[in-house]
């Protein structure tokens, strides 16, 4: 090894040895740093209610006539702290009347309650509320606090994913100019709840609301669609709806938007009901004669495609025929809007909203026991106010003034239909 390299390895080997105090310190000071910082911020909050005392009363042991306050000991007072509510003494401040004068930095200490928001937060990525506290950063030992409890943390949750659904999903849709809709529901224990999000112009996704109630049930369809067109949803648009394939949402959404409601079935769904009444040997075959129909760019080719497929199950697999007769021609309704192929492919499935509703599982998985359709509703409500914190623009949404065109020209056909009509003598 020449000089150089030697001198080199020498330096590397001093710097090292200078960084090992350093990097021992750090390990030392690891555990008490959280400890310092609160110890630190305490005493300043201290220093800064005794400086707004003393502006309030004046300096201590002096005499001073003008005086309109003066001192009344301490008070035991609690502040918001690290996800908890510490013990703090307060100092008081009586007024010449004898009533309380309270300090300007307590009183707006005091309005912040970030609790109820860290202990929402927590739950809804995934902790538990016996572990909450554990979740916390420890305090000094002899910092006295509370608020961590099960029960504590369970009330805060409770009221704030009430009060949250009462007003969230209850604003006005007035505003929004969506060109498409999805409609799913979620089973959380015995309950299912019924979830539609708004998709606007620009390709925006938007959760617009929720109720209790399967696809199937066509009173609970119509009550959640009802309450979109009272919120302001506008009804004199043409919009495209993807659904399930359940024949009472489809019913609702008839019985609500009328003509101005284009349906599109989800194909993936009318795919795998078809080949569940089919043996095994049949359903890759059958499979791919649907996809070859669904990927068809004429609409009328695609239901003559899948007409034949239907004819030719009807002797052996009846069922199966019956099923991909049933609403075949809302399967391929995308295909006369003439989309691009990601943007046709996206609005062909419920595949966005399955996605949400993934979301939506993967936050309710620590609820072990479901206690009535409100807890349910309140944390789906819940969980999809977090879900939408990750939204994205509707895959393909570049394609979306296609879909706006589609929707105009259904708009002047209806229109120009009612135009026509005689009227009534």
């Amino acid at each position: 090894m020449d000089k150089k390299s030697k001198k080199k390895d020498k330096g590397q080997g001093a710097r090292a040895q200078m960084w090992l105090p350093v990097l021992g310190l750090l390990v030392t000071l690891k555990g008490d740093l959280l400890e310092l910082v609160v110890r630190s911020g305490l005493r300043v909050l201290g220093a800064l209610l005794e400086q707004e005392r003393t502006l309030l009363c004046g300096a201590r042991y002096r005499h001073q006539p003008e005086r309109r306050a003066e001192r009344a000991g301490y008070a035991k007072g609690e502040l918001p702290l690290g996800g908890r509510r510490v013990s703090i003494r307060r100092p008081r401040v009586r007024g010449v009347d004898g009533a309380e004068v309270p300090l300007p930095s307590w009183e707006e200490l005091s309005k912040t309650d970030p609790l109820t928001e860290r202990a929402v937060e927590q739950m809804l990525i995934g902790v538990a509320t016996r572990k909450y506290d554990r979740s916390l950063e420890p305090l000094p030992d002899d910092v006295k606090s509370r608020g961590t409890s099960r029960s504590a943390v369970s009330r805060r949750f409770v009221n704030a994913t009430a009060e949250k659904l009462s007003s969230e999903w209850s604003g006005s849709l007035a505003e929004l100019r969506l060109s498409a809709m999805m409609i799913d529901g979620i089973v959380c224990g015995e309950h299912t709840v019924l979830v539609v999000i708004g998709i606007d112009e620009k390709g925006n996704k938007h959760v617009l609301g929720l109720t209790e109630g399967a696809t199937e049930n066509a009173s609970a369809c119509t009550r959640l669609l009802t309450n979109l067109v009272e919120r302001g949803l506008d009804t004199t648009r043409s919009i495209l709806v993807v659904i399930d394939g359940a024949k009472a949402l489809a019913k609702a959404v008839r019985g609500v938007f009328g003509g101005r409601a284009l349906i599109q079935r989800c194909q993936v769904h009318k795919k795998r009901n078809v080949l569940e009444s089919l043996p095994e040997h049949m359903k890759s075959s059958i499979g791919s004669m649907m996809t070859t129909a669904y990927q068809c760019r004429d609409p009328k080719k695609a239901i003559l495609m899948l007409n034949k497929i239907a004819r030719q199950l009807d002797n052996h697999h009846p069922g199966a025929a019956e099923s991909l007769r049933e609403g075949l021609e809302e399967t391929v309704t995308i295909t006369a809007a003439d989309l691009t192929d990601p943007l046709r492919r996206t609005l062909a499935t419920t595949n966005p909203i399955e996605n949400i509703n993934s979301s939506i599982r993967r936050t309710t998985r620590n609820v072990k026991r479901w206690q009535g359709g409100t807890m349910v509703l309140r944390w789906v409500g819940a969980a999809l106010h977090e879900a939408a914190k990750g939204f994205h623009r509707l895959k393909g949404h570049k394609g979306m003034p296609k879909l706006v065109a589609f929707l105009r020209a259904n708009d002047e056909r209806l229109d120009g239909a009612v135009a026509a009509r005689p009227k009534a003598a």
